[in-house]
C-alpha cells in the first residue's frame, strides 16, 4: 500500500470511533489517508483527533476551499468506513447533498463500503434492496460482522474490526493467477426444519468452502460465498450471504451466478426436506412417527442447465464406492469437475480439519492426497484453473 491515496470516508455511526484505529493502521502500510466526514459523524467523533492521526486535512462540508473534484481525482481508492444505512441508501441513487456523496459521483476510483448499522437495519429489505443495486454498479462490500452491538442486541451489523478491513485491502491488491476471476462458492449444510425446535442438516462444517474461498481472493478473484449455518467467522473481503435452509440457499446462488466465472458447490445441501414442517414442537405421544419429506431443488444440476453456465464444480461426500459414484455425478449433472471425498473416517472430512479429495472430469483424474483443508483448497483451485482454462479455449 506504499503511497496509495486512499480517500475514506465517515458517515454517521458510533462505529465512527473504529475509523481512528483504521486510518492509523493504513499508515502503518504506507498509505496516503485523507478523510472526508459526514455532518453526522461529526457528532460522534471531531475532526481534530482524525487529523491528528491522519496528519492531513480533514474535509467536512461541501464548500470548503479544495475542489470536490479535485479529492475525486487524487483518489486510488474510495473507503467508507464506517457506511451507515442512510448513506448506503444515498449511494444507491446518486444523491450528492454532501461532500462524500458528491466525491463519490464524481471519482472513477473504486469504492469499497465497510457497512456498519443494528442488526434489523441491516437486515431490512429496503437496506439489503440497496446493497445489491450498489453492487450492480461494482461497489465492494467488507462485511458487516457478527456480534455485541451498541444498542445492545446481537447480529449481523458490526462494522468490521480496523485490521480486518487493512487485510481485506492487502488481499484485494493481489495480483495472483485469479485475478479477473469471478467466483461464486457455497459452503456449510443446510438446515430444514421439522418443528420450531428439530430440523433435518448433517455434519458439514463448512471448512473447505471457506478455504477455497479464502484461497481465490488471496489468488486475486472476487469472491461471493453463500454460506449455511456455521461456526466460522466471515473472510474480510468476501461477499458473504448467510442462509438457513436449501432454497434460501438456491435463490441465492440463482441471483448471483450470472456474473459468475467459476461456480463451486461444497456446501452439503440437505436432499429433502418435510413437505410441511410443525408449527408448534411436536410432542413424544407415540412410539413411532412418520416424516413426509419433498425432495429439495438440485442447485448443481440447475446451474449446470443454465444456456450460459459458468465452469461448475460438483462435491461428492461418499461412505463407498467413490470412483463410481463420483464419475456417475459428473455425466448425470452435466459438470465441468466433480471432488469426491471419503467422509465417516475419523480424522478426515466432516468436524475435521483435514481432507482428501479425488477430482474428476471429463477425460481426466487426479488424487490429492491428505493435507490441511487450507492446502487442499490451493491445490484444487490450481486443478480447477488448469481446467477452465482448457474449457474456455474449446468453448465457442
Amino acid at each position: 500500500m506504499n503511497n496509495k491515496h486512499i480517500l475514506l470516508g465517515i458517515t454517521g455511526s458510533i462505529a465512527a470511533y473504529k475509523s481512528i484505529e483504521l486510518i492509523r493502521r493504513l499508515r502503518e502500510h504506507g498509505a496516503i489517508v485523507r478523510v472526508i466526514m459526514t455532518p453526522a459523524a461529526l457528532k460522534f467523533i471531531t475532526p481534530l483527533t482524525v487529523q491528528a492521526i491522519s496528519q492531513q486535512p480533514v474535509w467536512t462540508h461541501l464548500f470548503e476551499a479544495m475542489d470536490h473534484i479535485e479529492l475525486a481525482r487524487w483518489a486510488d481508492m474510495m473507503l467508507i468506513a464506517p457506511a451507515s444505512a442512510d448513506f448506503l441508501a444515498k449511494l444507491a441513487y446518486g444523491h450528492a447533498n454532501d461532500l462524500l456523496s458528491t466525491v463519490c459521483l464524481a471519482t472513477t476510483a473504486p469504492i469499497t463500503v465497510a457497512p456498519a448499522m443494528n442488526a434489523q437495519m441491516w437486515q431490512s429489505s429496503a437496506t439489503q434492496d440497496n446493497c445489491q443495486r450498489l453492487r450492480q454498479h461494482q461497489v465492494t462490500f467488507w462485511g458487516p460482522d457478527k456480534g455485541i452491538q451498541a444498542c445492545g442486541e446481537t447480529g449481523m451489523g458490526r462494522m468490521l474490526a480496523p485490521a480486518d478491513i487493512v487485510q481485506a485491502l492487502l488481499n484485494s491488491e493481489q495480483t495472483g493467477k485469479m485475478k479477473g476471476q469471478t467466483l461464486l462458492i457455497t459452503a456449510g449444510p443446510t438446515r430444514e426444519d421439522i418443528d420450531p425446535v428439530r430440523f433435518i442438516s448433517n455434519r458439514s462444517s463448512g471448512r473447505m468452502g471457506y478455504a477455497i474461498a479464502e484461497a481465490a481472493l488471496k489468488q486475486g478473484a472476487t469472491v461471493t460465498l453463500v454460506t449455511g449455518p456455521v461456526s466460522l467467522s466471515q473472510i474480510p473481503g468476501v461477499h458473504t450471504i448467510s442462509v438457513y435452509n436449501a432454497l434460501e440457499m438456491f435463490e441465492a446462488v440463482m441471483a448471483h451466478v450470472a456474473t459468475a466465472d467459476i461456480f463451486i458447490a461444497t456446501a452439503a445441501v440437505a436432499d429433502y426436506r418435510p413437505i410441511q414442517a410443525a408449527t408448534q414442537k411436536m410432542k413424544k405421544n407415540d412410539t413411532h412417527i412418520q416424516l413426509n419429506l419433498e425432495r429439495t431443488r438440485d442447485i448443481l444440476a440447475a446451474v449446470a442447465q443454465l444456456d450460459k453456465a459458468p465452469f461448475t464444480v460438483g462435491f461428492a461426500a461418499e461412505t463407498e464406492h467413490l470412483v463410481s459414484y463420483a464419475q456417475e455425478k459428473l455425466v448425470k449433472k452435466n459438470i465441468n469437475m466433480i471432488a469426491a471425498n471419503i467422509v465417516g473416517i475419523e480424522g478426515i472430512g466432516f468436524d475435521s480439519t483435514d481432507n482428501s479429495l479425488h477430482v474428476f472430469w471429463d477425460k481426466g483424474e487426479h488424487k490429492l492426497p491428505r493435507t490441511s483443508k487450507k492446502e487442499l483448497a490451493v491445490q484444487l483451485l490450481e486443478l480447477i484453473m488448469q481446467c477452465h482454462s482448457k474449457h474456455h479455449l474449446i468453448t465457442p
